[in-house]
């Protein structure tokens, strides 16, 4: 694979395609069909109703079941919808309810068609009147009320630990690219690039920039207030002036395991100040649904290590939707900044907005922190991605794509984070968390702030001359839980090895305790070695997989990593060959690498 173009999965295949972790990426309703998902027309004969064309999004390992109950009312099961868990369906209007009501069902939304715009040719959208602009977005949080003030983000660093960047225009000029601590780089893919599509839709939401899009709005005939990065006819992202540090950590199907991950959160911790870089915030999009308590849990010790580090952590609340009882790990560790989605309702007030169907609302012990737009929003298009290869007509003009998600969600609260901590550069995490929860505007239809129904208004922060002195008390996590129940129910395969059980991806041992001092202390990074395991750019050591596997039965034949999806054209759910790779090398980049200074 060269250029990060995409190989292909099969079209038939049902389920995911990310198995190994969970990156919270959802496209719903109108979404759907921007994406070109089409319904099968026709209604059952048995039972009355008009043909309603809709999206069923299904319960975690209830697509069978959602499937046989849309079926049951005489309703006819479509395309399916991986990228969330669901299917297109044509049912009689008046079972719509009686689907809803079903456990294994989600949720039901019409699949209705997108309203005609003026698109602005340069764009191929409409940014004024489109809600999921990215000039929309950045009205209804108040970021442009932000960058009017001088605040863009300047001399801040995110860290986005995702599936890669790809280097497009709009955001290919102030990238750094770290680790690449995934699957893909053995096979000879280029380090760090995105070949899922992922990352760089949440890159762009962060920090996109078009060139020519500058802060002066001198002579700018379509800039919506003093700053130039209002422009309408520019795609910029929250925080336009900070820098993504890309540490990939997801193969080119999403594949990806924890351990891998805490890896690379150690590597930003560690990293944090070096040679140039000032990194403040750290964007997860993506959890797992471990039910592990935080306390113990390593994934959230690994994230609150970087907060008590003076990293703002955000991470994606999850998109369970309303009946899910938990937030996703490490989301629902109380220290770190959680982030629901939020659906615009129609209007351009950000007070209209309500929580969007599919965002993860959290427990009474553990709720939503805030919630920001996350619904049909327009980013940096992938071209040759799995995203953008398996949903060719989400694509809007040529750059550009639509995803839904408490991950938009999380990414545009990471830029709205850096414009704030560029504005309160010594404000630690705990104030900033605390600024940005304290000046959310409640929503008209939110209910009970408890459900985290407030939105970001950058407005309100700017009012603020200090940021609140808070200091939170939650119960630490210590690390030295299980890394099996970190995983959840999301696992990588290697041939028919899974990897599960107290072992990283390497097959050595997992070693809890010793593992969290080491990242507490800085030192579970030492020259390409982490945990005393290399991941330079040479072969691994330490591991013959000729002579084993992750199961500890042998064997001779090279393991391949396998994603798990469900095949329902034979009614078979087992696993099935996505993409092969021979395990024979993992690049570990950048440690020492001397990245450009911000200009003074």
């Amino acid at each position: 694979m060269s250029g990060g173009v995409l190989a292909k999965a099969p079209r038939g295949a049902r389920g995911t395609a990310r198995r190994g972790w969970q990156w919270g990426l959802v496209a719903t309703a109108t979404a759907l069909t921007g994406l070109g998902i089409t319904t099968t027309a026709g209604a059952a004969p048995s039972h009355p109703g008009v043909p309603t064309s809709v999206i069923v999004r299904a319960a975690s390992g209830q697509l069978r079941d959602a499937e046989d109950a849309v079926t049951a009312t005489g309703g006819h099961v479509g395309r399916d919808l991986a990228i969330i868990n669901g299917f297109a369906a044509v049912v009689p209007a008046d079972t719509v309810a009686t689907i809803e009501q079903t456990p294994s069902v989600l949720a039901v939304t019409a699949d209705t068609s997108l309203q005609p715009m003026s698109v602005d040719p340069s764009l191929g959208y409409d940014a004024t009147g489109n809600l999921g602009s990215m000039s929309s977005v950045t009205r209804m949080i108040g970021a442009q009320d932000l960058w009017a003030a001088g605040y863009t983000g300047k001399g801040v660093d995110v860290a986005l630990i995702d599936t890669g960047v790809a280097p497009v225009p709009g955001i290919d000029d102030h990238i750094v690219n770290g680790p690449d601590l995934s699957f893909d780089y053995q096979t000879g893919a280029p380090a760090s690039v995105d070949a899922y599509g992922h990352g760089t839709h949440m890159a762009g939401i962060i920090a996109g920039r078009d060139a020519g899009a500058s802060a002066s709005s001198a002579g700018c005939t379509t800039c919506l207030n003093s700053s130039g990065y209002s422009d309408t006819t520019k795609f910029v992202g929250v925080a336009p002036d900070a820098r993504i540090v890309n540490v990939k950590v997801g193969a080119f199907n999403g594949a990806a395991d924890v351990s891998q991950v805490i890896a690379g959160i150690d590597w930003v911790v560690q990293h944090r100040n070096d040679n140039g870089l000032n990194i403040r915030v750290l964007n997860l999009s993506f959890g797992t649904d471990s039910q592990q308590p935080y306390t113990i849990d390593p994934l959230a010790y690994a994230a609150e290590v970087a907060w008590r580090h003076g990293i703002v952590v955000v991470a994606a609340a999850g998109n369970e939707g309303r009946g899910a009882t938990s937030l996703n790990d490490p989301a629902y560790d109380p220290t770190i900044l959680a982030v629901g989605a939020a659906d615009p309702n129609g209007s351009t007030d950000p007070r209209d907005s309500v929580v969007a169907g599919f965002s993860s609302k959290g427990s009474d012990d553990r709720p939503v922190d805030v919630v920001a737009p996350g619904v049909h929003i327009i980013g940096l298009r992938d071209p040759g991605s799995f995203v953008d290869d398996q949903f060719p007509t989400s694509q809007v003009g040529d750059r550009f794509t639509l995803g839904s998600g408490t991950s938009q969600a999380a990414a545009v609260t990471s830029g709205f984070v850096a414009d704030l901590v560029q504005r309160f550069p010594d404000a630690s995490p705990d104030q900033i968390k605390a600024l940005v929860t304290k000046s959310a505007r409640d929503l008209r239809h939110g209910g009970n702030r408890d459900d985290g129904n407030r939105i970001l208004d950058g407005g309100r922060a700017l009012s603020k001359e200090k940021p609140p002195k808070r200091l939170q008390n939650f119960e630490p996590a210590s690390g030295t839980g299980s890394l099996e129940a970190a995983r959840g129910t999301y696992h990588v395969v290697a041939g028919d090895s899974v990897l599960s059980g107290e072992q990283d991806i390497f097959g050595n041992a997992w070693d809890g305790r010793r593992w969290s001092i080491a990242s507490w202390n800085g030192t579970s990074w030492n020259s390409g070695l982490w945990k005393r395991q290399r991941w330079s750019g040479e072969p691994w050591n330490g591991l013959d997989w000729t002579n084993g596997s992750w199961d500890g039965t042998g064997g001779s034949a090279q393991p391949v990593l396998r994603t798990r999806i469900a095949v329902s054209s034979s009614g078979v759910r087992a696993s099935s060959l996505v993409k092969s790779y021979s395990f024979s090398r993992l690049a570990y980049r950048c440690a020492t690498t001397a990245y450009p200074r911000y200009a003074a």
